[in-house]
């Protein structure tokens, strides 16, 4: 999944990019707000961590213009907002969680939380509410970040682990290169390379036969073997 943090606090940005990094999210970082609405409006994100704070504007701002469309992203999906900000008190809370952000967490805060928090937003939309994803006797925990199929454990990269989570959301559905690359990689990624075919490549080894279809000039479907 493709995360955007926007906050401008040096270390706290880079701190949060290679937690979230090791944890297997794509993660993009904006300092401001401005560059914040240029990457909305280029790049899809599944989720948004949005400081209130910022040197060119405001995040409540920023979250209303994408609730309201004031603000046009690519992709038919909306970008969950989870708002990090030191302002804690309770008309803050209740202002970002008016102006459509879908979850608070006030500084200082534990990286488990967060990630917790994340993993909550992320399947809203996906399987009701379970941190696991199942498929047939596949099955992936995106809590413990494991993957098993038949109940033998599979030692996936966190690429792999990426694409899989991604198909497993959308088992029986054609998914794209190009999706996958927006929702896997991060905004470093060549689009004109093979790191998607390769990585599916690989995963696909380590799955077997049968578990990944590739749909000639469409993308990739999940079969549930």
């Amino acid at each position: 999944m493709r995360l955007l943090v926007v906050e401008d606090e040096e270390d706290l940005a880079e701190g949060l990019r290679v937690g979230l990094s090791r944890n297997g999210y794509a993660v993009d970082v904006a300092t401001g707000v401005a560059q914040a609405h240029d990457r909305l409006t280029v790049n899809e994100y599944d989720l948004m961590l949005l400081d209130v704070n910022l040197p060119d504007g405001d995040g409540f701002e920023l979250c209303r213009a994408l609730r309201t469309g004031a603000l046009v992203t690519p992709g038919e999906a909306d970008v969950r907002v989870l708002m990090l900000t030191a302002r804690g008190a309770l008309d803050d809370r209740v202002r970002g969680l008016d102006e459509g952000a879908d979850d608070y967490l006030v500084k200082p805060f534990a990286l488990a939380e967060l990630l917790a928090r994340i993993r909550a937003l992320l399947r809203r939309d996906t399987n009701g509410g379970t941190a696991r994803l199942v498929v047939g006797d596949l099955e992936l925990d995106t809590a413990r970040h494991t993957v098993t199929l038949a109940g033998a454990r599979l030692a996936l990269t966190p690429k792999e682990f990426g694409v899989l989570e991604y198909l497993m959301t959308r088992p029986d559905h054609v998914v794209a290169s190009e999706e996958l690359l927006e929702h896997v990689w991060d905004a470093n990624a060549d689009p004109f390379t093979q790191t998607v075919r390769v990585t599916v490549g690989t995963l696909r080894r380590k799955l077997g036969e049968g578990w990944i279809e590739t749909v000639v000039g469409r993308g990739y479907r999940l079969t549930g073997s």
